[in-house]
């Protein structure tokens, strides 16, 4: 891919202060990373009701979503999920620019890829938020049939089975879905995001 030339960055005159104060909170990334059917999405979505309920300003970015518009012309080659972490790093740094909240469930399973959006953004905008279950209970779950098609040969580079996870080593917080109800995992990232100053409750 070209890199594009003779470009230079526009200001706008609004800042991300400015928006954030209208807003009245904060603005951040909260980086779901966890295997296929550890519940990244399930627990994305209850947040993102949540905080629309506390009137907290906030957009989804699914993987499933994504890879049927912005990143459709990507495969789940090492090197494709790279660049799609690359791009929906891109897109959180304009949402937290707009004053949102930026909930991304994707598996991002190269810890490489997600330092990398960490470094994009400024120190107190990332939330690493590992969403943690065995193998053993994403494979039981298994919503999407993933895991037996994988089991079968009919999908390749399947995390979990034929391609690596690496566990965050750094997360700011863990989610074990094997314990946790969808309920508890919400009341714990709302906790954390009051108690660390993003809004008040």
């Amino acid at each position: 891919m070209g890199e594009s030339t003779n470009i230079v960055w526009h200001d706008s005159e609004v800042t991300k202060k400015d928006r954030q104060q209208k807003n009245g909170h904060k603005g951040a990334v909260i980086w779901f990373t966890g295997l296929s059917g550890s519940g990244k999405s399930t627990i994305s979505v209850a947040l993102d009701k949540a905080l629309f309920d506390k009137g907290i300003r906030a957009y989804r970015l699914d993987g499933d979503n994504i890879r049927h518009g912005l990143n459709k012309n990507l495969g789940f080659s090492e090197e494709d999920r790279t660049e799609n972490i690359r791009r929906i790093g891109e897109v959180s740094k304009l949402l937290i620019d707009a004053g949102l909240f930026a909930l991304t469930a994707f598996i991002s399973p190269y810890r490489a890829d997600r330092n990398q959006v960490r470094e994009l953004l400024e120190a107190d905008e990332f939330i690493e938020v590992y969403v943690k279950a065995s193998v053993e209970t994403c494979e039981a779950r298994d919503p999407k049939g993933l895991y037996k098609k994988a089991r079968n040969g009919e999908i390749k580079n399947f995390t979990g089975i034929d391609a690596p996870y690496e566990e965050p080593s750094n997360a700011e917080i863990i989610l074990d879905t094997d314990a946790l109800s969808v309920e508890e995992c919400v009341d714990q990232l709302i906790n954390h995001l009051e108690n660390a100053g993003y809004f008040t409750a």
